[in-house]
């Protein structure tokens, strides 16, 4: 028993090799992952007193367990079914198809880095490019029992940042995003975040009723989640019909016994998008695509770090986010049959029109209509009698500065923008950028059209039908 055996080296190597991964396996790994584990339950506990909605369980849930849960799911099961009897193929096949659905959808949220890192680098760039505000005042009391739902319209990809960064003293965001954001490492620090990915074009059965479910798992735990009804970046500055996706998985998860579902209309406006001639550009060309040359992006990064560097970087204006009225699912589905997806997105997206706030670019870019060259007087003349009949017509009109201050600014930021030349007190605008002044313009003339409808609403509310 106590007698020297001899081995080559290599072997004596593997058995050491072997026996520190059974010692970490068994032993350290545990004690390892025990003691994160409780010591982010602390955090989370510490986050959960002052977060007006607590993180809830299943958002901290592991992904592993997570990705079980759902791809094992019966309804997931019934999808798994059909899709063999379609296709041919063996179970097994199609559900290891599923369980690579569920990987790629199930986040891997770090309440550690979404409270710590996370919403310090949004506080952070959404102050160094904009003068952010937040109006809140139309949220009051929501049920704290409930899901809340944020419904937001989509003008740059910033709205991401800004949402995360407003939203950090009430909860924890869980939001959707595209095939955009799939790339390494970019995808690990979003899943970190808490988003999900989708993919907007997928018309696979299995996939869509995969994605349903994970949605309506997390509305029924209580997950607060923010969404984009227009599917996309607005490509002509106003506010697009809701897509009925994610929306209708909601609508179709209600149970009578469930949590109601509360969505709250949450209205956003830049003084500049970044992205802006992008956006006007693939509109321009009819197709969703948006061809951004690396270099002409690094050159644009690059200028602004120049610029800051030597206190020359005044930022992009205001950043202003309006929270509308709440809507419950079950208070306007009570009376209604049938499928109500439709009728709700309607009054979705008509409240959040109706709440974009007016900022200065916006109100100017509307005032300066048709003409190409114009003064600052008779700037200012249009731009006051148009605030009066967006205000007329109910639009918040965010100008910290007043009518007079918005043109100023907007002068400014088109001077430094190369669209205006000024010459002998006259400002001639650059017609090449016509159509990006017009992207602008439109969230705010947008606003004329909704003021219209509502007192038109308003009309037959109050008009009395004639007797026969």
């Amino acid at each position: 028993m106590f007698r020297t055996v001899e081995l080559p080296l290599w072997i004596f190597l593997l058995i050491i090799a072997f026996a520190l991964i059974a010692f970490f396996s068994h032993f350290l790994f545990p004690s390892v992952r025990w003691f994160f584990r409780h010591r982010m339950e602390r955090l989370v506990g510490r986050l959960n007193q002052r977060l007006d909605r607590p993180i809830q369980p299943f958002k901290l849930m592991e992904r592993h367990d997570m990705i079980i849960r759902l791809a094992h799911d019966p309804k997931v099961a019934e999808a798994i079914a059909e899709e063999a009897a379609l296709t041919g193929e063996p179970q097994t096949v199609v559900l290891e198809r599923a369980r690579r659905y569920a990987r790629e959808i199930v986040p891997a949220f770090s309440a550690r880095f979404y409270f710590t890192w996370g919403i310090r680098i949004a506080r952070w760039f959404a102050q160094l490019l904009y003068r952010v505000r937040l109006d809140d005042r139309n949220l009051g009391e929501i049920d704290p029992g409930s899901t809340v739902v944020f419904v937001m319209n989509h003008r740059s990809n910033m709205d991401y940042v800004l949402v995360t960064y407003l939203a950090a003293q009430r909860s924890a965001l869980s939001y959707a995003v595209g095939e955009w954001a799939r790339v390494w490492p970019l995808s690990v620090l979003i899943r970190s975040m808490g988003a999900y990915f989708i993919r907007r074009k997928s018309e696979r059965p299995l996939y869509r009723r995969i994605l349903s479910r994970y949605v309506q798992m997390a509305t029924a735990e209580g997950v607060t989640q923010a969404i984009f009804p227009e599917g996309g970046l607005s490509l002509d500055g106003r506010t697009a019909p809701a897509r009925l996706g994610i929306l209708s998985y909601i609508v179709q998860g209600e149970r009578p016994d469930g949590r109601d579902v509360v969505f709250v209309p949450v209205a956003l406006n830049y003084d500049r998008i970044v992205e802006d001639r992008v956006l006007v550009e693939a509109h321009r060309a009819g197709v969703r695509r948006f061809r951004a040359p690396i270099l002409s992006i690094l050159a644009f990064i690059w200028r602004h770090i120049w610029r800051a560097l030597f206190g020359r970087f005044r930022g992009f204006g205001n950043a202003v986010v309006r929270f509308g009225t709440p809507i419950s699912l079950a208070s306007f589905s009570a009376g209604r049959d049938g499928d109500v997806t439709e009728e709700l997105a309607d009054r979705l997206m008509g409240e959040i029109t109706r709440t974009i706030p007016v900022l200065p670019v916006p109100l100017v870019s509307a005032a300066w209509g048709a003409e190409s060259e114009t003064d600052r007087a008779g700037l200012l003349a249009r731009s006051e009698g148009l605030a009066a009949r967006l205000a007329g017509a109910g639009a918040e009109l965010a100008l910290p500065e007043g009518v007079a201050g918005a043109v100023d600014m907007t002068l400014a930021i088109f001077r430094l923008r190369k669209f205006v030349t000024e010459n002998g007190g006259k400002v001639q605008l650059d017609e090449e950028r016509r159509d990006v002044v017009d992207f602008y313009a439109a969230s705010a003339l947008q606003l004329l059209d909704a003021g219209a409808e509502t007192k038109r609403r308003k009309t037959r509310r109050v008009t009395p039908n004639p007797r026969p």
